[in-house]
């Protein structure tokens, strides 16, 4: 496929986008009712964040098995029926798969997790250690070491996002065909591409060595909040590995065989060079980063970004995007009219994607908290080991008090951070005040309701 190139991607966020079943949830029925409206808007591909069987800890980026739809967004049967719906009106469709890690709820790691030495026994990184000693000094994205200690099989695992997320041991030929394997299976059930979660960190080094300290003056956010301690080390180790560069061409051969394409999400130290090594015409289609993303993103350096990437990664192609589900709504966080931040979007050499609803201008809405529908986790719990209560994940940027103790601190959570406090067995959580809940977590309508006057938008190519 030769025609992908300076194409309009759509993405969808289905739990916030349309609820069809009336439990305060966006399914993929409601995507498939808004057909309509997504087609009169001249997209070329819809991208859609994760639908698959997960106890939705990280809301779907958690996957429990990866080959059935989740009940809360509908069924295999739903999927197929979206999948017919686009491709009778020529638009493409792309789901999102997490190949780094899974859900702890997974069989594969429910087996892994044993000591009898079966199968999955490597399929995940484990190592050997004390309980309070982890084994080196790298740290979970979400906060705190990304070591967890498994008292069954006595030993640490990885996890570079929540605990309940153990990362994949990509060292392991079984593991790597395995996910080549579920690319396929979803290439033969119809769908177009993909778009790869964090799609730099499948490797880790095997030696296990620490990561350098990065100079606190050179500290920038690289999707997450800027406080959160895991932009304090230079992450020479836990990700961005060359082996990922050699599976990157495997997976890039299966994706020829279906004419499907590919985006990878790239966090990494110099987001940039990455995605001109991962986005080449014998790996990734294309591949994005947080450039654009940030809350301290200037809008004026917008053509000045792009024409870097080009001038360094001139053999490599870039999708850009102002606003994604983990970031702020570039609406909200720059003072220009809608109109004008999508018509700059709109001339950026390289691909673009659009959020729901920026279309629409949309910006951050609040919701006062009696009105959720869809807050899983409101009552927090201890962990095993850390003395701390993970308090709510990544995608739910809330304000909370702790007991009588802290009445007066109310601490936010930022999207990329998990907050880490002291706490004990017998203690109590509440919500204090009212608080800001991003749109598109918790909205149980469709935010495509309404349309600009004359807003159409395709490119040429």
């Amino acid at each position: 496929m030769d025609n992908w190139r300076n194409k309009i991607i759509y993405q969808i966020y289905p739990r916030s986008f349309l609820d069809t079943s009336g439990n305060g949830i966006g399914d993929l029925n409601g995507i498939t009712k808004q057909a309509d409206y997504i087609s009169d808007l001249g997209v070329d591909y819809i991208w859609i964040s994760p639908f698959f069987e997960s106890p939705q800890k990280d809301f779907g980026y958690d996957v429990s098995n990866y080959r059935k739809v989740d009940k809360l967004f509908g069924t295999n049967e739903d999927f197929k029926k979206l999948l017919e719906v686009f491709h009778k009106k020529n638009i493409r469709v792309i789901t999102d798969l997490v190949l780094s890690h899974t859900s702890d709820e997974h069989e594969w790691f429910k087996n892994s997790k044993k000591q009898d030495g079966n199968k999955y026994s490597d399929w995940y990184v484990w190592t050997d250690g004390e309980p309070n000693t982890p084994p080196n000094n790298w740290l979970s994205v979400f906060g705190g070491s990304s070591w967890k200690w498994h008292d069954e099989r006595n030993q640490f695992y990885l996890h570079n996002f929540l605990t309940s997320q153990p990362d994949l041991n990509f060292h392991n030929e079984e593991v790597q065909q395995q996910m080549l394997d579920e690319i396929e299976y979803w290439l033969k059930f119809g769908v177009d591409g993909f778009r790869f979660d964090v799609i730099n960190f499948l490797y880790h080094d095997s030696a296990l060595r620490d990561n350098p300290a990065k100079d606190p003056k050179l500290v920038r956010p690289l999707g997450f909040n800027k406080d959160n301690p895991y932009g304090l080390q230079i992450h020479k180790y836990d990700n961005t590995q060359p082996e990922t560069l050699e599976y990157l061409s495997r997976i890039r051969k299966v994706l020829d065989k279906y004419d499907a394409i590919s985006v990878g999400e790239i966090v990494s130290e110099n987001p940039l060079n990455v995605v001109g090594e991962y986005a080449n015409d014998q790996r990734l289609h294309m591949a994005y980063c947080f450039e654009f993303l940030s809350e301290d993103f200037n809008f004026s350096d917008t053509n000045k970004i792009v024409d870097q990437f080009f001038h360094n990664n001139p053999n490599s192609w870039p999708c850009w995007s102002f606003s994604n589900h983990d970031s702020m709504r570039i609406a909200s966080r720059v003072n220009k009219p809608s109109r004008e931040i999508m018509q700059k979007l709109m001339e950026l050499k390289g691909n673009i994607c659009i959020y729901q609803g920026e279309e629409l201008g949309l910006q951050e809405t609040e919701v006062q908290f009696k009105d959720l529908q869809d807050l899983r986790r409101a009552v927090l719990s201890t962990t095993d080991r850390d003395d701390a209560v993970p308090a709510l994940v990544c995608r739910i940027p809330i304000l909370i008090g702790y007991g009588l103790e802290l009445r007066s601190s109310l601490t936010p959570i930022n999207a990329f951070t998990m907050l880490k406090i002291p706490a004990r067995p017998t203690d109590t959580f509440r919500v204090k005040r009212q608080v800001g809940l991003r749109r598109r977590h918790y909205t149980s309508t469709a935010v495509c309701n309404q349309r600009l006057p004359q807003l159409h938008l395709s490119r040429s190519a």
